[in-house]
């Protein structure tokens, strides 16, 4: 059984995935606006993946006997400056997450909860995959400046995420 404080911890990171699931489906809102169909593609793959991560922390609060509670999503930016700066506030924004998980795995630890501890494990390896899918994009990004066709061609190479 959960504690109440780790219950409502979890159920803060429920809200905390829902609003990467937010925060990217605004990215690839942003990406179709601008035409930028690889892009807004490669977005809506990631919506659906924090989507999942949402679920698979929501069943597991239930498993363990705690009540999932639904909070208030914030709304996420809706407008980027460039493609680069939604990459890059992408991967900011992972690295955030990634920073939220570590601090539950501690909070597990704390509690002496060797079952959540091990279930947040999980979310710590798919963190470190989260930050290396971003991270070489905004590289890449980077390195293309102004070139428009490597910049279509990194479009296009987007859209073929699944």
């Amino acid at each position: 059984m959960l504690s109440k404080p780790m219950e409502q911890a979890l159920n803060k990171q429920i809200n905390e995935e829902l609003f990467s699931a937010y925060l990217y489906l605004a990215m690839a809102a942003y990406f179709e606006q601008a035409n930028y169909r690889g892009m807004a593609s490669w977005m809506k793959v990631q919506f659906k993946e924090e989507m999942s991560h949402a679920l698979k922390m929501f069943d597991y609060v239930h498993e363990r006997g705690g009540a999932a509670k639904l909070l208030a999503i914030e709304q996420p930016k809706v407008t980027w400056t460039s493609p680069l700066a939604a990459f890059d506030a992408a991967l900011t924004h992972e690295r955030s997450i990634t920073k939220k998980i570590y601090a539950l795995v501690d909070k597990a630890a704390g509690e002496k909860d060797h079952g959540t501890a091990n279930f947040l494990q999980w979310y710590v390896k798919e963190q470190v995959e989260e930050e290396a899918s971003v991270e070489p994009i905004v590289k890449q990004l980077e390195a293309i400046g102004d070139h428009l066709g490597a910049f279509y061609h990194l479009d296009h190479q987007l859209g073929k995420r699944q």
